[in-house]
């Protein structure tokens, strides 16, 4: 494969304490999609004075927050964790909590409506971070897992689902997707291309997003001049970078295909991917 496939807002804060022990701020935005809902965010700062790149974190079908203990999840705060140890800001995005919904991973309790506004989200939190003095408002990455994976790529095209009419401050600098759903052509316009610089990673295992056809989507994108990479890892599944996820099939989440999602970490590609990320973002929101 070549290399480059070689590839005005409301405020409120509460200040908590995560999982992890760290101080975390809950911020509330409206949605674009919706300005009648308050989206929550968690806003993670570093240590430090002065005007930080920064990044929005989008959750999965899951969701932000753990059902059983109502914590964000390990998955979010170990990466959290890590980009503020490299001094930026990490805006984490719940989606589904304001709209009263648990999740959306069973084909029961999908929504297309919510998943659709989920990219006006994108660019609410996006609106948030550009009105902070302490963000450097041209230096915005936006990551996501899985379903927030999918939003990525409904996000970033040319015609992106989310965009606005005016960014003075600038889009987003570059996008990073884990195992995304809706990565294939059947989900994505036809033509689809994308001038924000994208990085992909995925488990070739992974069962509930497969690789091939994101493959074969992200190959159509390059062929095009998007500026896309993808990263697959042998042999690892779905949430492969979660810090504690023990290999597990979820027979509740069965697609209409019959297919079983399966959840595990793989050590390795996680130790990867917190190299691969931090530096591929590096790239566009360090200079």
């Amino acid at each position: 494969m070549p290399r480059r496939l070689a590839f005005a807002i409301g405020l409120v804060v509460v200040l908590l304490t995560s999982g992890a022990g760290r101080t975390q701020e809950l911020v509330h935005f409206a949605s674009l999609a919706q300005p009648s809902v308050e989206l929550d965010g968690y806003l993670f700062r570093p240590p430090g004075e002065g005007r930080h790149p920064a990044i929005v974190f989008l959750h999965g079908c899951g969701g932000l927050l753990s059902r059983s203990a109502g914590t964000i999840l390990q998955r979010e705060q170990a990466w959290a964790a890590e980009f503020n140890r490299r001094g930026y800001v990490v805006l984490m995005v719940d989606s589904f909590r304001p709209r009263g919904i648990e999740q959306m991973c069973a084909p029961a309790t999908y929504n297309e409506s919510v998943a659709a506004q989920r990219p006006k989200d994108a660019y609410a939190a996006l609106g948030y971070l550009q009105a902070q003095p302490f963000i450097r408002g041209d230096r915005i990455g936006v990551i996501g897992w899985s379903q927030g994976g999918g939003t990525v790529l409904w996000t970033i095209p040319a015609q992106g689902l989310g965009r606005p009419a005016a960014l003075p401050q600038g889009d987003f600098r570059a996008a990073v997707a884990f195992y995304p759903a809706l990565c294939n052509d059947r989900r994505q316009p036809a033509g689809w291309t994308t001038s924000i610089p994208l990085l992909v990673l995925t488990g070739a295992a992974d069962v509930w997003t497969p690789l091939a056809p994101c493959q074969s989507f992200l190959q159509s994108a390059a062929s095009r001049g998007a500026p896309v990479e993808l990263q697959a890892y042998p042999g690892a599944y779905h949430d492969f970078d979660s810090p504690n996820q023990p290999l597990r099939e979820y027979p509740q989440y069965r697609m209409t295909n019959g297919v079983v999602p399966i959840l595990a970490t793989d050590p390795a590609a996680r130790a990867d991917a917190f190299a691969r990320v931090p530096a591929f973002l590096a790239r566009y929101l360090e200079n």
